[in-house]
């Protein structure tokens, strides 16, 4: 339960302490370790696990995800692309080592790592949506829209209605101003999927607002900052659909709690700009819609 890490932890460490170099307890122990936000506990506790141990291996992988949480990338690399060379079948590695690379902004590489997950998948199942998934997000961020494209549709074959995926993939083509209806339709149905998701939510406000339609946008967009209301982007986001529909005191009041969400610094600078100039964003949403 919620809360009560504190008194699980105790229990498990008792448990370990009657029987110590069980696996199962130390897994779920750095489990929890992980929860509460202790990765080099974490870490010594899935070193532990021994080598005959059935749990070794996701041990392992678990092990080098933590090690990437302490912005030691370049080991968490080393570490897990020896654990992919070990045993080159299994995609859980290809899905720790990509999401590594992706948190280095080092999307070419995660690129390649999920074509070679791709490659190496014979006869791909459900459970592979998030490699196609993933390998989406990379080529998206290295604007290559045409494989990013592939691979979304791809984990939608593998995967229909999985909510993660029709949100990011409507949202691109709203972004591009490409099958609109489509677009919309996917977004609404991650939202009527995970409606308690801010993020999907945010999403849909934000299409809305791409378009020009700025009524919805607010109602989309309160929605999401009730879902998420620390969030930088979301705050941002509402900000301007109040902005476009003339609520301007509740504008620059979204843009200043945004700022206190602390974006990042790119994202910063816009935002103090809009408060600074009070720009009208009307011509900046007009350019994102051509009919």
């Amino acid at each position: 339960r919620e809360g009560s890490e504190a008194f699980a932890k105790l229990y498990l460490e008792l448990a370990l302490a009657a029987r110590p170099k069980e696996d199962v307890t130390l897994i779920q122990l750095a489990a929890l370790a992980e929860e509460m936000s202790q990765q080099q506990s974490a870490i010594d506790l899935y070193s532990q696990v021994e080598a005959a141990s059935p749990y070794k291996r996701a041990a392992e992988l678990q092990l080098g995800l933590n090690l990437a949480d302490l912005e030691k990338r370049d080991e968490a690399v080393k570490h897990l692309t020896a654990l992919l060379d070990a045993d080159p079948s299994d995609t859980r590695a290809y899905l720790a080592l990509g999401g590594v690379y992706g948190a280095k902004k080092d999307f070419k590489s995660a690129a390649a790592i999920y074509d070679r997950a791709e490659t190496a998948i014979t006869a791909p199942l459900r459970s592979h949506w998030n490699i196609f998934y993933q390998r989406g997000i990379a080529y998206e961020q290295l604007d290559i829209w045409p494989k990013a494209e592939e691979s979304f549709r791809k984990a939608l074959k593998l995967y229909p209605d999985q909510p993660n995926v029709l949100n990011y993939l409507g949202y691109s083509y709203v972004d591009q101003n490409k099958n609109l209806d489509e677009a919309l339709a996917m977004i609404r149905k991650a939202v009527e999927l995970r409606p308690d998701d801010g993020y999907i939510v945010d999403s849909l406000g934000w299409a809305y607002y791409r378009l020009g339609r700025f009524d919805e946008a607010v109602t989309e967009l309160e929605r999401a900052i009730k879902l998420r209301p620390e969030d930088a982007t979301i705050n941002d986001h509402l900000g301007d659909a109040y902005w476009q529909v003339g609520r301007r005191l509740e504008a620059r009041f979204q843009w200043q709690h945004a700022i206190d969400g602390k974006p990042e610094e790119a994202d910063l600078a816009k935002i103090q700009a809009k408060l600074k100039a009070e720009l009208p964003l009307v011509a900046e949403a007009n350019a994102g819609k051509k009919g």
